[in-house]
């Protein structure tokens, strides 16, 4: 251990909410060793998200708890959607968390806590800005395989969760070339399409649905015509599960609900490949990559990104400055105010680069 260096906070708690991603375990990592190793922080582990806050199950973390875990996947602390402000109805209000808000409040008092570390992607960080709102110090990390969190260029569990989907296209591309099919693929994404977008340029998606650009299926039919005409007989269409057509666009929320709830389809990967085989008459399969994208190890890329936001996380404990989300703004760590990402979702802009590289190579996104 090197020298020690000054701390404003003494003792925090670190939390994991939300759907568990690749690199948490890494971001653990990075915060705790930073903490310990330069700052001599007293560290509590919470287990389950804020369920284990509310129900008061921690523990003190020591050097051998989050040594070793820079390559595992999952959590070491696990993980709840437990979202104590979230009403029945599905909105965030300081007057609904009743009991489950006192509770934290207690438990964050009882365990005489400078600082609780959050990390996590919108509702996470969302349920963080509420809770400093409510008098905690809190600090977030930013996390989730879908890259749309407001503040940061980048979130810690995109790029492993972009190889795995990248590699299930590519291995769909030659069973739809043996069998001169059409493949679709289902990635997540239900309300930005980062990972569809990515995935799809970088497996070689001849179409590329995403929320963002509703689609017209007559569109996407032409485009597999041109490809049946010039000699290629197979194509991979990649949809964010959170695509819709032009038509549901129009709808409200409520009539595009029971709009498909009578296509019977299990899911939009499933309706698209239905719609695309009786447009063109074409044998189309769907595939949905579901929880895998979520799973495993880290890819490289995550294990420096998580442990840069983690000591980064570490350095703004040290100095006190509370409120804040630890973030990567172009080529530099750096931090934005907890309000920042609060209620918001950072969907793919229309005039994006990938874009516009995704049409340039001969893409369809779907108009």
């Amino acid at each position: 251990m090197g020298t020690i260096l000054q701390s404003v906070t003494k003792t925090f708690g670190i939390l994991t909410a939300g759907g568990d991603c690749p690199g948490l375990n890494a971001a653990i990592r990075g915060v705790c060793r930073a903490a310990h190793d330069r700052y001599d922080m007293t560290i509590i582990g919470i287990a389950n998200g804020y369920r284990g806050l509310i129900d008061g199950n921690y523990r003190f973390l020591k050097p051998q708890d989050f040594w070793g875990i820079l390559t595992r996947g999952g959590t070491i602390l696990g993980a709840s959607r437990e979202k104590p402000f979230k009403a029945s109805r599905g909105e965030y209000d300081n007057e609904l968390g009743g009991d489950k808000v006192a509770a934290i409040k207690e438990n964050y008092r009882k365990l005489h806590l400078d600082c609780l570390v959050v990390l996590g992607g919108n509702g996470t960080n969302t349920t963080g800005y509420l809770l400093s709102r409510e008098g905690l110090n809190v600090v977030g990390l930013p996390k989730t395989i879908d890259n749309d969190i407001v503040g940061t260029d980048r979130t810690f569990g995109f790029y492993s969760a972009l190889a795995i989907a990248t590699e299930a296209i590519d291995r769909l591309h030659s069973t739809a070339q043996s069998h001169n099919r059409i493949m679709v693929i289902e990635l997540m994404g239900h309300k930005a399409g980062w990972l569809a977008l990515y995935a799809g340029v970088a497996g070689g998606g001849d179409v590329i649905l995403i929320p963002e650009i509703p689609y017209d299926i007559n569109a996407i039919g032409r485009h597999l015509v041109k490809r049946v005409q010039s000699g290629k007989g197979f194509s991979i269409v990649v949809v964010s599960e959170g695509a819709l057509s032009i038509e549901e666009a129009r709808m409200e929320k409520k009539e595009r609900k029971k709009y498909r709830e009578q296509t019977v389809a299990p899911s939009i990967g499933y309706r698209v490949a239905r719609e695309i085989e009786q447009e063109m008459g074409m044998e189309t399969k769907a595939t949905v990559l579901g929880y895998v994208q979520r799973g495993g190890i880290p890819s490289a890329s995550d294990r420096v990104l998580a442990t840069s936001l983690g000591t980064a996380a570490a350095d703004l404990l040290a100095r006190g400055e509370y409120g804040r989300m630890v973030a990567l703004i172009g080529n530099e760590m750096g931090s934005v105010d907890l309000s920042v990402p609060e209620g918001k979702i950072k969907t793919v802009p229309v005039d994006h680069y990938m874009i516009d590289t995704a049409i340039s190579v001969g893409t369809c996104m779907g108009i």
